[in-house]
């Protein structure tokens, strides 16, 4: 079973300095229909005008990772780390037994756009923990890169759920098998593409449920984040 959500019917909030659209319910914005999809909690694609951002505030027990599309997220935290996310890297942050985080976009002239992504982990009460890699571009052309899972991926997250990012144009396409029972989601960051033969354009998602696979065709100048996730 294959439901496509568009990119106008996500909630949507604009707070000036922040312009957010949350996929599942977030914040103000609540949909009982739209809680998550399996252990995918929150995808919310964020807007920071410069010169602001998120001030100190904590998270417990979830995997949070960001995927920076334009300009820079300034991460700071309680557990030593000082880092910049430039457009291209992936950030896990695992709140485990709790963790307090700052998020800034420090450029005078230009919007940070990124993705801030939780999902629920397998193990709750560990050590908060923090990773950052860059993701090449050419491992992601044409195909599924898997950048965020508990094994074998870029980042390691303490979740039964696996992260891949691809891009596709023209006659690319990829494949990604499904175990039995898992449920997938697949967000079109950016142009248009095929998912399972359903047009997607950009914002809008596939949440998949008992299907197979997944079959990534027909883009143009496409941008995929494409998850696997637990029941």
């Amino acid at each position: 079973m294959i439901t496509i959500r568009k990119s106008l019917d996500r909630g949507y909030a604009d707070h000036g300095w922040l312009k957010s659209f949350h996929s599942f319910s977030f914040a103000g914005y609540h949909d009982p229909q739209f809680m998550g999809w399996g252990n995918l909690r929150v995808i919310n694609e964020d807007r920071i005008a410069p010169g602001s951002g998120f001030g100190t505030h904590g998270h417990r027990d979830m995997e949070i990772i960001s995927y920076v599309l334009q300009g820079e997220l300034a991460h700071q935290d309680n557990i030593g780390n000082v880092e910049g996310i430039p457009p291209g890297d992936v950030q896990r942050m695992s709140a485990g037994s709790g963790v307090m985080h700052s998020e800034f976009n420090h450029a005078p002239n230009e919007t940070t756009h990124f993705f801030q992504i939780w999902i629920e982990p397998n193990v709750r009460g560990i050590a908060p923990g923090y990773e950052q890699k860059t993701v090449p571009p050419a491992s992601k052309r044409g195909a599924l890169s898997q950048i965020a899972g508990p094994k074998d991926a870029l980042v390691k997250i303490h979740a039964d759920a696996s992260l891949y990012a691809g891009l596709f144009d023209g006659d690319e396409s990829a494949t990604l098998a499904l175990e039995s029972g898992r449920k997938a989601y697949v967000h079109l960051v950016r142009g248009e593409v095929q998912v399972n033969g359903h047009a997607l354009k950009t914002g809008d998602a596939a949440m998949l449920d008992k299907e197979t696979q997944i079959a990534i065709s027909h883009g143009v100048d496409a941008e995929v984040l494409v998850f696997d996730l637990a029941p």
